[in-house]
C-alpha cells in the first residue's frame, strides 16, 4: 500500500511507513518485516472520568485470518475473543510502553495492533512493539520515547537480531530486548541453561541492534509528526497535600509498615487513611477536596517509606536484609490421587503445582497464523482466585495477567524437559496460588518444577526462580543517584518499587527472565547486579526444594498412563487406522488402550493404558494386525487368516437374523449361524450374543471359492469342556481380536 512517508532500518529488513492509512487516529503507522504487515495505531480520549485516579492504557494486538489467506476455523467464521498468542503480544507492547507516559497523565490511552499481511517467515510480536513506539512518537500523545525492540537468538554461538521463525528452531535463546537509547526498558524471554556471563552479552548486543531502529523512528517522527497536546495532569491540591502530610507525617507511614505482616500493614495504613481523610473533611470542608488527592498522597508517602530505610540502612519493611529470602517451604505428594504435586511457598506466596500425563494426542494444537510450531505437548496454566489476596471478588476465566504469567512458568520450564522421543507424554501443569504476597510466577516454577519431579519425569535439571526488585533515588533531571536491588520482592515492594526482574534457571544456567520497570530506563549496570544476585538467591532455592525430593521418581504414579512403543512397517500404519480410522477406534475401544501415530511417518506407534491387561491385548492387536500377512480366510486382509478346526475368542461385529458375524483375527470374521450359537434352539440371535461381545468359536469350515468362514460357538463350548475334563487348558491359545 502506497503511503506518504517510508523509513527503511537497514539490516533487519523493516520498513515503517504511515500517511495514508487511518488518517483520522491519532498516530498510525505501517510496519514491515518481510512480508508481514501490522498496521498500529494510538489513540487518547480527550475527557477523563471523574475521581479517575489510575491509568487506563489499553494496548490490544489482533491476527487476522485474512493476513495468511485462511479462514478461520469451526463453527463460526469470524474472529472472536483474543487467542493467548494475541493476549501475550498485547502485554509484550503494554509493559515497556506504559512507564513513559508523563507522571498525573491519566487520560485513555488506546494501542491497536492489527495483522494485515503473514509471510509465515517473520513473527509479528516484534512489529507490534517497534509499530506501537512509532505511534506514539508521531501521535500528539505526551509519550516519553522512542523506543526500539529486537528480538535477539544465539546459533552456533553468535548472536542473530531478528533471526526469522525457521531460524529460532536452531536458537539456544529468545530473547525480546526493548530500550531507549541510552537504557534497557523490558526483557522477556527464555533460553537453553546459558550462562549469566553470556546473558549479559546477549543484552548489550540487543541494545545495540535497536539503535537503528529508534533512529528510524525519529526519522519518522520529523517527516510526519504532530505537535504534541497539552493534557491536564491529575495530582492532589496543594492544600490538601499539606494538610494530609501534616497529619500523616512520613514517620508515622513508616511506623505503621515496619516490621508488621502484610493484612497488619494494610490496616495499619488504613487507619491512616481514615485520620487523614477526616482532617480534610474538618479543615476543607465536604466537597473541598476528593478521593483522588487522599489517595495520591498516601501513595508518595508510601512510597517514601518503603524505599527510606532500604536505601539508608539496606533494611526493608520486614526486617530483611536486601538480599535475604522470606523462610521456604517444598512438599511434595500433597495431593493422592493426582499424577504428581507439590507445594512451595516463599513467605505468604503458597502455591500447589497439580501434572496431569497423557498421550501425546493431548498436546494443544497452535493455529500457526504466522507460521511455527503446529502444536505444543507440554502447557502450564497459572490460576490466581480472589481469595489468595484475601478478598471476595469476580470468579471467573482467566485474565491478562494470569496468561501471562502462566507463559512466563511455562518457558521457564520447558528447556528442562526431556525429549519427546524419550519420553512419549503430553504434560500439563495447574499452578493454583493459594496466597500471594509477591512473585507468584516464580512460585510457580518452583512448584511446577517439583510436582514434575513427583510426577516421574525424568527433567534433565531442577529450576528455580526469583524475582529483584529496585528501590532508587533520582535528582531533578531523573538521573538515578543512589539505588539498591533488593530479593525476593514482597508484594509492596513490587508496586512502590522501581523494578520486576524475574529470573528463573537451574544451577548451570538461565531458562527464563522477563523485566518490568516503573522508570524511564535501567542502567546496565544495575541490570547486570540484579542478574547475578538472582543466581545466588535461585541456588539457596534449590537446596530446599531438593531437601524434599532430591530426583525425579524412579516411577510414574499408579494413576498415570503408561506406555509402551512398538515399531511397525510404515506402509502398514494405513492399514492400522484403516477407513475412516474405523481400526484404530475398534482396537482403542475394545481394550481400553489409547494409540497414538507418531507423526513423523516412522512407524512409532504409541501405547496408553495404566491397565497392564489393556495394555497386551492392545499390543497383540496391532501385532496381528501388522506384524502378520494377509491370505485367505475371512473377508478383510492384514491379520492372520482363520485356520479350519481352531478355536478363537473373537468380537461379535455384526447381528443379523440368520446369526452373528464374529471378528476372530484383526480384520478376519466369519459367520456363526443362529444354529450353531448354543446347543438348544436360539429364537433371536440377540438372546445369546450381544454387539461388541467376545465369544469363544470354532472354525467349521471354509469355502474353497469363496473364502466364507463358517463359525460354531457351540463346537468351541464342547471341544472347551472336554479339555476342562480332561486336565487340559480351560482357554486354549489361539489369536484372538480383543
Amino acid at each position: 500500500m502506497k503511503q506518504k512517508h517510508n523509513v527503511t532500518v537497514a539490516g533487519l529488513n523493516l520498513t515503517f511507513s504511515t500517511g495514508s492509512i487511518a488518517q483520522l487516529a491519532g498516530g498510525a503507522v505501517n510496519v514491515n518485516v518481510g512480508e508481514t504487515n501490522v498496521l498500529v495505531t494510538a489513540c487518547a480520549a480527550t475527557t477523563m472520568r471523574p475521581g479517575q485516579d489510575f491509568f487506563p492504557l489499553t494496548c490490544d494486538y489482533r491476527d487476522k485470518y485474512a493476513a495468511a489467506g485462511r479462514f478461520p476455523g469451526g463453527y463460526f467464521k469470524r474472529e472472536g475473543r483474543p487467542s493467548e498468542r494475541e493476549i501475550l503480544i498485547s502485554r509484550l507492547c503494554d509493559r515497556p510502553c506504559r512507564p513513559l507516559f508523563p507522571e498525573g497523565f491519566l487520560n485513555e490511552v488506546q494501542i491497536i495492533g492489527t495483522l494485515l499481511s503473514a509471510d509465515l517467515i517473520n513473527d509479528s510480536d516484534i512489529a507490534m512493539v517497534n509499530g506501537a513506539s512509532a505511534a506514539l512518537a508521531i501521535s500528539d500523545i505526551p509519550w516519553n520515547g522512542p523506543i526500539g525492540c529486537v528480538r535477539v537468538a544465539l546459533i552456533e554461538d553468535k548472536f542473530v537480531a531478528n533471526p526469522t521463525i525457521e531460524q529460532m528452531y536452531s536458537s539456544s535463546l529468545d530473547l525480546i530486548y526493548v530500550g531507549n537509547a541510552k537504557d534497557m526498558l523490558m526483557i522477556e524471554g527464555s533460553a537453553d541453561q546459558i550462562s549469566e556471563e553470556k546473558f549479559v552479552e546477549a543484552l548489550a548486543f540487543g541494545h545495540e541492534a535497536i539503535q537503528p531502529i529508534i533512529a528510524a523512528i525519529k526519522e519518522l517522527t520529523v517527516l510526519a509528526g504532530k505537535p504534541k497536546a497539552t493534557f491536564k495532569l491529575v495530582g492532589a491540591t496543594p492544600e490538601a497535600r499539606a494538610i494530609i502530610e501534616r497529619v500523616v507525617p512520613a514517620e508515622r507511614v513508616s511506623a505503621a509498615i515496619f516490621g508488621f505482616e502484610k493484612n497488619v500493614r494494610s490496616a495499619n495504613v488504613k487507619l491512616l487513611k481514615d485520620e487523614a481523610k477526616a482532617a480534610l473533611l474538618a479543615e476543607l470542608g465536604e466537597g473541598k477536596f476528593t478521593d483522588v488527592d487522599l489517595n495520591v498522597v498516601f501513595e508518595d508517602l508510601q512510597y517514601k517509606a518503603y524505599r527510606a530505610t532500604v536505601l539508608a540502612k539496606g533494611v526493608r519493611s520486614d526486617h530483611r536484609d536486601a538480599k535475604a529470602l522470606r523462610p521456604l517451604q517444598a512438599q511434595v505428594g500433597v495431593l493422592p490421587r493426582v499424577h504428581g504435586s507439590a507445594m512451595f511457598q516463599r513467605g505468604d506466596t503458597q502455591n500447589i503445582a497439580i501434572v496431569t500425563l497423557g498421550p501425546t494426542k493431548e498436546a494443544q494444537d497452535m493455529d500457526g497464523l504466522t507460521g511455527g510450531a503446529k502444536s505444543k505437548s507440554f502447557i502450564l496454566h497459572y490460576n490466581f482466585p480472589p481469595f489468595s489476596v484475601g478478598e471476595a471478588g469476580r470468579f471467573i476465566g482467566p485474565g491478562r495477567r494470569e496468561i501471562g504469567h502462566g507463559a512466563l512458568a511455562e518457558r521457564s520450564l520447558v528447556p528442562i524437559l526431556p525429549p519427546e522421543d524419550a519420553f512419549p507424554y503430553s504434560i500439563r501443569v495447574v499452578s493454583e496460588i493459594m496466597a500471594s504476597n509477591g512473585s507468584t510466577s516464580m512460585a510457580s516454577i518452583c512448584g511446577g518444577c517439583l510436582a514434575l519431579m513427583d510426577a516421574g519425569v525424568p527433567i534433565i535439571a531442577p529450576v528455580a526462580g526469583i524475582s529483584c526488585g529496585l528501590m532508587t533515588e533520582m535528582d531533578a533531571t531523573g538521573a538515578i543517584t543512589k539505588w539498591t536491588t533488593i530479593t525476593d520482592i514482597l508484594g509492596e515492594e513490587d508496586h512502590f518499587g522501581d523494578m520486576d526482574f524475574k529470573v528463573a534457571g537451574t544451577t548451570k544456567g538461565i531458562t527464563g527472565f522477563q523485566l518490568d520497570l516503573k522508570i524511564n530506563g535501567l542502567p546496565f549496570e544495575i541490570a547486570k547486579t540484579a542478574i547475578f544476585q538472582a543466581r545466588d538467591a535461585r541456588i539457596e532455592i534449590l537446596k530446599v526444594m531438593l531437601g524434599s525430593l532430591p530426583a525425579p521418581r524412579a516411577g510414574l504414579s499408579q494413576y498415570a498412563p503408561r506406555i509402551q512403543t512398538i515399531q511397525i512397517d510404515p506402509e502398514k500404519i494405513g492399514l492400522l487406522i484403516g477407513p475412516g480410522g474405523k481400526t484404530i477406534r475398534r482396537i482403542t475401544e475394545t481394550t481400553g488402550a489409547q494409540i497414538d501415530i507418531a507423526d513423523d511417518d516412522s512407524g512409532k506407534i504409541f501405547i496408553y493404558s495404566n491397565n497392564g491387561e489393556a495394555m497386551a491385548r492392545a499390543m497383540q492387536e496391532i501385532d496381528g494386525l501388522c506384524g502378520g500377512g494377509g491370505g485367505p480366510g475371512g473377508g478383510g486382509g492384514g491379520g492372520a487368516p482363520i485356520e479350519n478346526g481352531k478355536l478363537y475368542n473373537g468380537r461379535i461385529t455384526g447381528i443379523k437374523d440368520f446369526g452373528a458375524f464374529v471378528e476372530c483375527t484383526p480384520g478376519k470374521e466369519g459367520l456363526c449361524h443362529i444354529s450353531e450359537l448354543a446347543d438348544f434352539r436360539v429364537r433371536r440371535t440377540e438372546d445369546v450374543v450381544k454387539m461388541g461381545e467376545m465369544i469363544w468359536v470354532k472354525c467349521i469350515g471354509i469355502d474353497e471359492r469363496s473364502g466364507k468362514v463358517r463359525l460354531s460357538r457351540k463346537a468351541a463350548m464342547k471341544e472347551m469342556e472336554a479339555q476342562k475334563q480332561g486336565g487340559g487348558e480351560t482357554a486354549p491359545a489361539a489369536p484372538a481380536a480383543q
